[in-house]
């Protein structure tokens, strides 16, 4: 696969996202699945209120529509997309309490980390065992291919939720968890062309469509939100197909904005649980910045330019 198929997989994810999620936004709506804003939040988030979320859904079919379409489509492709599926309807579960049935709360924590955790163990157990690509993981700088043996699943599992978690952190801003995650998912499907991998090339090319397609509507200011549905997705199909490409130590290299809205949030929460102070003015990251001073629109801008730039340095350590 070369860089004219992952432009055609692109393109064409790109339409049909703002296709479908045209249609998602007034069906939404119909549900009353306005999305709840945070009282303790920025106060300009307040005008907010009501704005249709659980977006992802057109995210996630668009992706899967496009994949299925292509010449490329294997078992791992499958493999891909499925796990994809879970991890949008553990969000979309997650949603749907909160949005329809409105219970504040949603899923328990451990019982969404639960669920991260076996969707993890079972593309961990799938990579080891079943793929030709086994336990062994590419090392960046050192450009060689490393068999981490049993330690593999734990490790994947570990990606998988890092990740996950990562991109629903990040979600938190009009455009944010989309705009990055189609640099990232761009950065990947042009590097399944250098390193000769095409099935998740295909799943990346047609997620970094799907997302850009979606930020049309998702943009300042949002007219639809992804919600949980989207970004788990987002985070575990970005997890996992890193994962079949061996790549999972680029993650933290061009998803430095995922690890540093992780990071903010435990190292606010562990400050405050040991020092009752607090390190930022309000996590994650992006928030703090916003409290800060900082428009909504610079904030996402800024947070674009820097996964670019880290993604520019992945191509070039690539």
């Amino acid at each position: 696969m070369g860089y004219v198929q992952v432009g055609i997989i692109i393109i064409m994810a790109l339409l049909i996202s703002i296709t479908f999620t045209a249609l998602a936004i007034p069906i939404l709506q119909r549900l009353h699945t306005g999305q709840n804003i945070r009282e303790d939040g920025p106060e300009s988030h307040m005008t907010k209120g009501g704005t249709p979320t659980m977006g992802g859904v057109a995210v996630i079919l668009a992706t899967i529509f496009t994949c299925m379409t292509t010449r490329e489509f294997s078992i791992q492709i499958g493999v891909i997309i499925l796990a994809f599926i879970l991890f949008g309807l553990l969000g979309f579960s997650d949603d749907y309490l909160k949005v329809i049935k409105k219970q504040n709360l949603g899923l328990r924590a451990w019982q969404k980390l639960l669920g991260q955790i076996l969707i993890g163990a079972a593309i961990a157990v799938y990579k080891v065992v079943f793929s030709t690509g086994g336990s062994h993981v590419f090392i960046p700088f050192m450009n060689e291919r490393i068999d981490f043996g049993i330690w593999a699943v734990p490790f994947i599992i570990f990606v998988v939720v890092a990740m996950t978690n990562g991109v629903n952190l990040t979600d938190g801003l009009d455009g944010l968890a989309s705009g990055v995650t189609f640099l990232v998912a761009l950065f990947f499907a042009f590097a399944s062309v250098e390193i000769g991998i095409s099935a998740p090339g295909v799943f990346f090319g047609a997620l970094a469509g799907a997302c850009l397609g979606f930020l049309v509507f998702n943009r300042n200011p949002a007219r639809i939100f992804m919600g949980d549905t989207g970004s788990l997705a987002l985070g575990g199909g970005v997890a996992v197909a890193a994962v079949m490409m061996e790549m999972e130590l680029f993650l933290p290299i061009v998803g430095f904005v995922y690890v540093a809205e992780s990071l903010s949030v435990i190292i606010q929460v562990v400050s405050f649980k040991t020092r009752k102070k607090r390190v930022f003015k309000m996590a994650p990251l992006h928030h703090h910045f916003e409290l800060s001073g900082f428009k909504e629109t610079h904030v996402v801008g800024m947070f674009w330019f820097v996964t670019l730039v880290f993604c520019i340095i992945g191509f070039a350590i690539l």
